[in-house]
């Protein structure tokens, strides 16, 4: 099974640059091993359970808790029996039907 989660997660209380908190959760979604993509906007990252999956935005979450007041959150989840990969494979199969080379 692959579960693809999209989030943002970030403090509301502490004025309008916040990457000094963003960086917590990354670096700890870093550390946990599974793929991911940064983007401008939030991340994205691969899991081959929804208890895992939640057990992320918890630990992102706990990143955040002892020094803000307020968290703002959005998460999606795709979840898909019997495929894996679909963090790359998703980006593929559109860029192929675009004519773009695929980077292995």
């Amino acid at each position: 099974m692959s579960v693809l989660v999209d989030f943002a997660m970030f403090p509301t209380d502490k004025g309008e640059s916040v990457s000094q908190y963003v960086s917590r959760i990354i670096k700890m979604v870093d550390e946990s091993g599974v793929p991911y993509k940064l983007t401008p906007m939030g991340t994205v990252f691969e899991t081959e359970t929804i208890e895992q999956a939640m057990e992320i935005i918890s630990k992102a979450y706990k990143q955040l808790e002892p020094d803000c007041n307020r968290v703002y959150s959005t998460i999606k989840l795709d979840i898909r029996k019997g495929k894996n990969n679909r963090l790359k494979q998703k980006i593929e199969s559109v860029e192929k039907r675009l004519g773009k080379e695929v980077q292995k």
